[in-house]
């Protein structure tokens, strides 16, 4: 991998998940930034460094990805330390371990409720329990983003939240890193099913 090549990985999924038109899926990671700007960047050797950390395109993108779900705002420069290690090995253990991580988040979550509803209602726009619980990280945002493909609630959510500083931005990291995640949910509908009895 070139430190270019690197550079457009970055770039990419910087504007995948800050910019609602944008797609890293959809338009293969490409972007219309050149090798000639890459060229006039001041941080390209931290692109050099990058490239030269991962043996393939895929590491590279779970390495980032988890970054930017961490941590939100991301500089290059940043990805080259001990802290990105860490969000990355973090990230790692909870997408190896997703059935059951997931399952032990819905514990947390369903069992002390009467009505499963209750859990994504939205009361008078006011955050529903939910979100509050992945908001203080009592369960992962993984979680989360599973339950939302599974449930269908964003929608619903989005017209009902009134907070418009918080939400919006955790509503796009939601549904941008939904996209990075399994995408067969038979096993996370079996899950759900075993753990709300229904």
């Amino acid at each position: 991998m070139t430190g270019y090549e690197a550079f457009e990985i970055y770039e990419a999924l910087k504007i995948h998940f800050s910019k609602q038109s944008y797609d890293f899926f959809k338009y293969n990671g490409k972007t219309n930034v050149s090798i000639t700007a890459f060229e006039n960047r001041r941080d390209k050797y931290h692109f050099y460094k990058l490239s030269r950390k991962f043996n393939n395109k895929d590491d590279l993108i779970a390495f980032i990805v988890a970054n930017l779900v961490t941590k939100g705002e991301l500089w290059v420069g940043d990805l080259l330390t001990e802290e990105a290690e860490i969000n990355y090995r973090k990230r790692q253990k909870v997408i190896q371990s997703l059935s059951y991580t997931f399952e032990n988040d819905c514990r947390s979550v369903f069992e002390s409720a009467s009505d499963p509803n209750d859990i994504v209602k939205v009361n008078d726009g006011d955050y529903p329990i939910l979100l509050r619980k992945a908001l203080r990280k009592e369960i992962e945002i993984e979680t989360i983003c599973l339950l939302a493909i599974i449930l269908g609630f964003l929608p619903m959510w989005n017209k009902k939240i009134t907070d418009t500083i918080q939400w919006p931005n955790y509503y796009l990291k939601m549904t941008k890193y939904a996209s990075f995640l399994p995408q067969d949910m038979v096993k996370y509908k079996m899950i759900l099913k075993k753990v709300i009895g229904k």
